[in-house]
C-alpha cells in the first residue's frame, strides 16, 4: 500500500475562474483494488434503506390515508435536499479539517441521520397513535411518516456525495480506477438493492419479529417496520467497514489556510464561497460537461417516474388492486418487489462488466444504448397495462404470462440501472479537473442535473397521470421519451474513443 503523500502538483485553472488553490488532499497516491472495494461497501448499508424506501413507501403512505395523486408529493424532498444539501456537504467535505478525514465525518453523521429516520418511519403509526389518532383517519401518523422520510431524504444526499468523493480521491488521476472504483460502488448498490427488495418481498416479518405488531400497526405496517430494523443493523456494519478502510488523512491546515486566503472565490462565510463556486463554475463548463448534465437530466426524467411508481404499478395495473382494499394490491406489491431483486442481481452483473465494456466500445455509447434499452422496458410495461385491462378489476387474479412479463422487464432494466449509477460520475470525474473544483462539489454540480428533473417529476406525476385517469402509464410514458432522448444524446454527443488518460484530457 502507498504511504501517504501530500498532492503538490498544480491544479489548472480556465481563465477567469478559480485563481485561488484548493485546499489539496493528503491521500495514498494508488489505493489498492481491495481497499477501494471495501471503502464502496458502505454503498450496500446506504441502499439497503433506499430500496425499502422505494418498493415499500409509496404503497404504505396511500395506506395511510394519502390519495395517489398527491402521493408523488412526499417525494419531493429528495430532490430538494439534493438540490442543496448535496452540493453544500461536497463543499464542505472539501475544506474538512477533522482529524477523522475529509468525508468520514459526514459519511458517519449521514447514516446515524438514516437509521434514525427509519425507525420513525417504521413507528410512524405507533407516533400516530400516541399522539392521539383514532380510527381510519391519521393525520399525526402520515405527520410522523413524512418528517422521517424527509429526514431520509436529506441523510441519504448527505452521506452519497461523500462517499463518491472519497473513491475520487483515493484514486486520483488514474481514470481506469476512477471507472474500477465507480463499478465496485455501483455493485454494491445492487447487492444493497437485492437485499432490499428480497427483504421487501417477504411478507412474514411480523412472525420473525413479533414485537412490531401492535394495535395501531397491523401486518403491512409490522412488515415495514421489521424491514426498517434489519437496515439499521446491514447499515451500521457496512459503514464500519467502509470507514476503517478508507484511511483518510485529514487536511493540512497550511492548504486550508492557503485556500482562504488567496484568490475572488475565497471568503469568510462558507455559505458565500458555496454559492459562488456552485454557481460560478457553470460558464466554465466546457460543451462536453454540459452535453453529459443534460443527458444524466433527461435519463433521471426517466428514471423518476418509475422509481416513485413501479411496486404501485405492479398492484394497480397488473394486479388491478387499491391501497387497502383486498390483498391484490398487497401481492402486487411484493410481486413487484421480487421483480426489483431479479432487477438488482442483473444491475450487480452487468456492474462487473461496465469497465471492460467502456473500454472496447466508449461509455457514451454505453449509457447511450442502455437508455435505449431503459425505453424500450417502458414501452413494455405500457403495453402489458393495456394488455392487462381486462383484469384490472378487484379479484380478478392476473394470467401468468403478465405477471411473468413484468418481472422480466423489471429485471432487464438492471442493466441500464447499473450504468445510470456508474457511467455518468465516472465521465464528470474525468472532465472536471481543469476548473480545479473539489471532487465534492464537482459531484455535488453533476447533482443538479439529477435533483432538478426529479422536482419536476415529484410535482408533476401524480396531477398528470390523474389528469388521464388516475393510473401510472401517463408518467411512464413520458419517462419512456425522455429514456430515449437522452440516449441518442449519449451516442451521438458524446466521443466513442479508447479509455486512455489521453483520450479523457481530450475531451476535457
Amino acid at each position: 500500500m502507498a504511504i501517504p503523500q501530500p498532492d503538490h502538483r498544480p491544479h489548472h485553472h480556465r481563465s477567469g475562474f478559480g485563481n485561488h488553490r484548493k485546499p489539496t488532499a493528503v491521500l495514498p497516491n494508488r489505493a489498492q483494488l481491495r481497499r477501494l472495494l471495501r471503502v464502496a461497501s458502505v454503498a450496500g448499508g446506504i441502499q439497503f434503506g433506499w430500496a425499502l424506501q422505494l418498493s415499500l413507501l409509496t404503497p404504505y403512505v396511500q395506506q395511510l390515508g394519502i390519495p395517489h395523486a398527491w402521493s408523488s408529493i412526499i417525494w419531493l424532498c429528495g430532490p430538494l435536499s439534493g438540490l442543496f444539501v448535496q452540493p453544500l456537504v461536497g463543499h464542505m467535505s472539501d475544506r474538512c479539517t477533522s482529524r477523522f478525514g475529509r468525508r468520514r465525518p459526514f459519511i458517519f453523521v449521514g447514516a446515524a441521520a438514516i437509521a434514525f429516520s427509519v425507525l420513525v418511519i417504521g413507528h410512524s403509526a405507533d407516533i400516530g397513535r400516541w399522539l392521539g389518532d383514532t380510527g381510519r383517519t391519521r393525520p399525526r401518523a402520515i405527520g410522523a411518516f413524512v418528517f422521517g422520510f424527509w429526514v431520509l431524504d436529506v441523510a441519504n444526499n448527505m452521506t452519497q456525495g461523500p462517499c463518491r468523493a472519497l473513491l475520487a480521491d483515493l484514486t486520483g488521476k488514474d481514470y481506469r480506477r476512477t471507472r474500477v472504483a465507480n463499478a465496485y460502488f455501483s455493485l454494491f448498490m445492487a447487492v444493497g438493492n437485492a437485499l432490499g427488495f428480497a427483504t421487501g418481498s417477504f411478507n412474514g416479518w411480523y412472525k420473525v419479529f413479533p414485537f412490531t405488531r401492535t394495535s395501531a400497526c397491523n401486518v403491512d405496517c409490522a412488515n415495514l417496520k421489521a424491514a426498517f430494523l434489519i437496515d439499521v443493523v446491514f447499515l451500521t456494519i457496512s459503514t464500519c467497514i467502509s470507514a476503517s478502510a478508507a484511511q483518510e488523512v485529514p487536511l493540512g491546515l497550511i492548504g486550508l489556510s492557503a485556500a482562504s486566503n488567496e484568490g475572488p472565490g475565497s471568503s469568510s462565510q462558507t455559505e458565500e464561497a458555496f454559492m459562488w463556486e456552485l454557481f460560478g463554475t457553470f460558464r466554465y463548463f466546457s460543451a462536453s460537461i454540459w452535453i453529459i448534465l443534460l443527458a444524466t437530466a433527461l435519463t433521471w426524467i426517466g428514471w423518476f417516474p418509475y422509481l416513485l411508481f413501479d411496486t404501485d404499478w405492479m398492484g394497480r395495473e397488473i394486479y388491478g388492486g387499491s391501497p387497502g382494499e383486498g390483498m391484490n394490491y398487497t401481492k402486487g406489491v411484493s410481486m413487484g418487489a421480487l421483480g426489483l431483486m431479479l432487477q438488482s442481481f442483473v444491475s450487480g452483473f452487468t456492474s462487473l462488466l461496465l469497465e471492460k465494456l467502456c473500454r472496447k466500445l466508449g461509455a457514451g455509447f454505453v449509457w447511450g444504448i442502455c437508455n435505449i434499452l431503459m425505453s424500450l422496458c417502458f414501452l413494455g410495461m405500457l403495453i402489458l397495462s393495456y394488455v392487462n385491462m381486462e383484469n384490472s378489476s378487484i379479484g380478478n387474479i392476473p394470467p401468468k404470462g403478465i405477471v411473468v412479463a413484468a418481472i422480466a422487464i423489471f429485471a432487464v432494466l438492471g442493466v441500464p440501472l447499473a450504468v445510470t449509477y456508474s457511467v455518468p460520475y465516472t465521465l464528470i470525474s474525468t472532465r472536471i479537473e481543469s476548473l480545479g473544483l473539489g471532487q465534492g462539489l464537482s459531484l455535488g454540480v453533476l447533482n443538479l442535473s439529477i435533483v432538478i428533473p426529479q422536482v419536476i417529476v415529484s410535482l408533476g406525476s401524480g396531477p398528470w397521470d390523474q389528469l388521464f385517469g388516475g393510473g401510472n402509464s401517463p408518467s411512464i410514458a413520458v419517462a419512456a421519451i425522455a429514456a430515449l432522448s437522452g440516449g441518442m444524446i449519449a451516442i451521438l454527443a458524446i466521443p466513442r474513443s479508447s479509455t486512455g488518460v489521453q483520450k479523457f484530457r481530450a475531451t476535457a
